[in-house]
C-alpha cells in the first residue's frame, strides 16, 4: 500500500542560507596561505569547526562541567553527560576565546583544552591529527589569528540547528572537494530527499506508529547528509519514533564531522564507526529498517589502485557464499558499486528492509554475460530484490556531471510489484540553479521531488514509467554457426591469405624471427625459439615456393579431394601431416556451393570462423527467435547453447543486464 498520503512529498525545509558562515570560515582559511597549500586548508578548518561547535553547544552548561569536575575528577562520564546534556562533555576551564589570552603558551594551553573534552571527542580530533596541526600553526604564526577568528564565530545549536550545520559541513566539504577522491561525489539534500520520499511511499506503514524503533544505516556515511535527512523526514511525520543512525565512512575528516553531529543529535557514537564497508560490517547483529547510501563510483576494490587489505578482505567475505556479505560474487575489480549493494541487502532487514542506494550507470550493465557484474545483476533480479530504478539527470553533484541512478531495494515488495520492476525516467525533473555549485547545475525542487514519487507510487507505465517482469532482463547467449563448407585452391591470393593468417607461424613467422634478432637481449627460450625458426626456413622457403609455381584455376569441394594433392606437391618438404593440415585450411575459403563436411559418425560440422553470438531473452523460445532474427538471412544457421555448469570452471552463458537508456529511447 502506498504511504503518497501519510507523508507530504512537497514538505521542504526553509531556505537555509549558509553563507554568511561558510564565506567566515573560508575567510579563516585563507589564513593558513604559505605554510599550507589550498588543499590542505581541510586539516585545519575540519577540526576547528568541529571544536567550536562543539564549544558552542556546551556553553551553558559549561560551568556545571567545570565545577563538577573540581570536585570529583573521576565523576562518572555517563553522569556528566546528564549535566552537559549531552553524550560529551569538556572539564577544562579554558574555551577558544579565553586562549587567545595568553598568546606566548596557546600551542600548549589548546592541547590541554583539547584533552579536557571527553573521549569520544578526543578521539575523533585524534583521528584528525590535530596535534600536528596545532605545531604546524604555531611554528607559522597562524595559531593564534586562527583560534581568534574561530572563537568569534557562532555555531551554536540554539541558532544553527543540526540542519543548517550540515549545510555548512556539506558547502565547506563541496569547496574541499575539488580535489576529492575519484568517486567521491557528495550528494545535494534535493536528491537525498527524493530519496527519502520514495522510500516512505510505500511498505513503510509501521514507521508512522507510536514509539516506533526505526533503523537507519548508512554504509559510505561522508558527513552523515543522507541519515540526518531521512532522521528529519520522519520525525516530522511521527515525533514520537525512535531514530536509530548507524554509519561507516572511511574518510577520518567526513567521518568527524558525521560523528560531531549525531553526538550533538543525541545519537549512539557507537552507532558512528570509522571503517571501510569493503573490509568489515560493524553492525553484524542489527538489521536495518532502511539503508541508504550514495557508493563510491568507480573506485577499484582489487589491484594495484585499491586500499591496502581490501581485496583480500573482499575475496575472503565472497568465499563464504550465501553465509558472507557478497553471496553473488565480486564484480571486477576496478567498481566496488555492486559489493555495496550485496552488502545493503545483508544488512536490510529480512521482513520488511528497503533500501535506496545512488550509483552511476555502470552496474546496470558492464561486463559480459558470466562476468561478475552479470551475474551479480542476475541474483538480484532471481531473488526479487530490485522495485525500482530512477534515473536523474546529469548534472546533479558537486563535483561529477555524469548521470546518476536510484536503485530502490526491497524485501518487501507489495503484491502488485512482485516479479517485476519499475523503470523511471526522472532526467526531465529538475531546474536549472541560478548560480552552479562546482558541476551541480540542476536541483530537483519539492515539486519535482512529488512528481517523482508520484510517478513511483502510483505503478502505472506511462511515458516516462516502464513495468517489466524481471526476466525482462534475464538472458541466455547462444553461439550460432553455419555448417563448414569449404572450397580449395591454389592461387596467390589464397597463399598470401595463408601468410598473413599464420597458418605456418609455429614453423616460420617473419615477424617474430626479426622481433628476436633485434631484442637486446634474449632468455634462453627466446634462443631456442630463434634457433628453430631459423632451422625451419629453409622448409618454409620451399614450401611457398613450390605453392607459387603450382597456382591453377583447380577448386576442389572438400578437403578430401585436396589433401592427396598438396601432399604429392610437398612430399620432399619434410614437413609433418599437422603442417599440411594447415596448408590446406590456410588455402580454403568458406563457399556455399562446396560440400558439408561431416565427422566420421556422419554428423555435420559447424565452421567456428562463422561463430556469431545471439543474446536471447529469457522469455523467448530459441527457435520463434531463429526462425524471426537469424533464418530469414543465414538458413543454415544453427544455435548451440553451451552452458555448462558441472565443469570446474563452469561455463555460464546466462546473464542478466539492464539497458536502461535503450528503454527510453527517443
Amino acid at each position: 500500500m502506498s504511504n503518497v498520503n501519510t507523508i507530504d512529498t512537497l514538505w521542504d525545509d526553509n531556505p537555509i542560507d549558509v553563507s554568511t558562515e561558510v564565506n567566515f570560515i573560508w575567510s579563516i582559511a585563507n589564513k593558513l596561505r604559505g605554510p599550507y597549500q589550498s588543499d590542505k586548508y581541510k586539516d585545519v578548518i575540519i577540526p576547528m569547526v568541529i571544536i567550536r561547535r562543539f564549544e558552542c553547544a556546551l556553553e551553558a552548561t559549561k560551568n556545571a562541567v567545570v565545577e563538577q569536575f573540581k570536585k570529583n575528577p573521576t565523576y562518572p562520564a555517563k553522569a556528566m553527560y546528564k549535566i552537559s546534556g549531552y553524550q560529551f562533555y569538556n572539564t577544562s576551564e579554558f574555551t577558544l576565546a579565553e586562549l587567545v589570552n595568553d598568546a606566548d603558551h596557546l600551542a600548549d594551553n589548546f592541547k590541554s583544552y583539547i584533552s579536557g573534552f571527553s573521549t569520544n571527542v578526543q578521539d575523533i580530533i585524534k583521528n584528525l591529527e590535530f596535534d600536528k596541526q596545532i605545531d604546524k600553526m604555531d611554528k607559522h604564526n597562524r595559531l593564534l589569528s586562527v583560534v581568534k577568528a574561530f572563537s568569534e564565530l557562532d555555531l551554536n545549536p540554539a541558532t544553527i540547528d543540526n540542519m543548517k550545520m550540515g549545510y555548512i559541513f556539506e558547502d565547506l566539504i563541496r569547496r574541499f572537494s575539488e580535489n576529492a577522491e575519484a568517486g567521491d561525489h557528495y550528494t545535494g539534500r534535493d536528491i537525498i530527499k527524493v530519496m527519502v520520499s520514495v522510500l516512505l511511499a510505500e511498505g513503510c506503514d509501521d514507521i508512522f506508529e507510536e514509539g516506533k524503533i526505526v533503523t537507519i544505516l548508512d554504509q559510505a556515511a561522508g558527513t552523515g547528509g543522507m541519515l540526518s535527512t531521512a532522521n528529519n523526514y520522519i520525525k516530522r511525520f511521527n515525533p514520537t519514533a525512535d531514530v536509530r543512525l548507524f554509519s561507516q565512512e572511511v574518510n577520518p575528516e567526513s567521518y568527524a564531522m558525521c560523528l560531531a553531529e549525531m553526538l550533538i543529535r543525541g545519537q549512539n557514537a557507537e552507532n558512528i564507526r570509522l571503517q571501510d564497508t569493503m573490509k568489515a560490517d560493524c553492525f553484524p547483529d542489527t538489521k536495518m529498517r532502511l539503508v541508504i547510501e550514495n557508493v563510491p563510483f568507480g573506485t577499484p576494490w582489487g589491484g594495484k589502485d585499491a586500499p591496502e587489505g581490501t581485496e583480500d578482505a573482499v575475496n575472503a567475505e565472497a568465499k563464504k557464499g550465501d553465509k558472507g556479505r557478497f553471496p553473488a560474487g565480486v564484480p571486477s575489480t576496478n567498481d566496488m558499486q555492486l559489493l555495496f549493494i550485496q552488502s545493503a541487502i545483508d544488512k536490510m532487514d529480512d521482513k520488511c528492509g528497503r533500501a535506496a542506494i545512488v550509483e552511476n550507470g555502470s552496474p546496470l550493465f558492464s561486463g559480459g554475460t558470466s562476468s561478475g557484474e552479470s551475474q551479480i545483476r542476475r541474483w538480484l533480479l532471481e531473488n526479487d530484490y530490485i522495485e525500482a530504478i530512477i534515473q536523474l539527470s546529469t548534472d546533479m553533484f558537486y563535483n561529477t556531471g555524469i548521470a546518476s541512478y536510484i536503485w530502490i531495494l526491497s524485501k518487501n515488495k507489495r503484491e502488485e510489484r512482485k516479479g517485476k520492476i519499475q523503470l523511471i525516467d526522472a532526467s526531465h525533473l529538475r531546474h536549472k540553479l541560478r548560480k552552479n555549485l562546482g558541476d551541480k547545475k540542476y536541483e530537483i525542487t519539492p515539486e519535482d521531488r512529488a512528481a517523482i514519487t508520484k510517478l513511483y507510487a502510483d505503478f502505472k507505465e506511462n511515458e516516462y514509467c516502464q513495468i517489466y517482469d524481471n526476466t525482462e532482463f534475464i538472458y541466455r547467449e547462444y553461439t550460432v554457426m553455419q555448417p563448414l563448407q569449404r572450397s580449395y585452391a591454389i592461387t596467390e591470393e589464397r597463399i598470401d591469405t595463408m601468410i598473413s593468417s599464420g597458418s605456418l607461424s609455429a614453423l616460420y613467422d617473419e615477424a617474430k624471427v626479426y622481433e628476436l634478432e633485434n631484442a637486446e637481449e634474449l632468455t634462453g627460450k627466446d634462443k631456442n625459439k630463434l634457433e628453430n625458426y631459423q632451422k625451419n626456413k629453409p622448409a618454409y622457403d620451399s614450401i611457398i615456393s613450390i605453392l607459387k609455381e603450382n597456382t591453377s584455376t583447380d577448386v576442389y569441394k572438400n578437403p578430401e579431394s585436396f589433401k592427396p594433392v598438396i601432399t604429392k606437391l610437398l612430399a620432399d618438404t619434410g614437413i609433418d601431416s599437422k603442417t599440411v593440415d594447415k596448408i590446406i585450411k590456410g588455402l580454403s575459403v568458406m563457399d556455399k556451393t562446396a560440400d558439408i563436411q561431416k565427422d566420421k559418425k556422419g554428423n555435420v560440422i559447424y565452421d567456428t570462423d562463422t561463430k556469431d553470438t545471439e543474446i536471447v531473452p529469457w522469455n523467448v523460445d530459441i527457435n520463434d527467435y531463429m526462425n524471426k532474427e537469424v533464418l530469414p538471412h543465414i538458413p543454415d544457421a544453427k544455435a548451440f547453447f553451451e552452458e555448462d555448469l558441472s565443469k570446474k570452471k563452469p561455463v555460464i552463458k546466462t546473464g542478466a543486464e539492464i539497458p536502461f537508456t535503450r528503454y527510453f529511447y527517443r
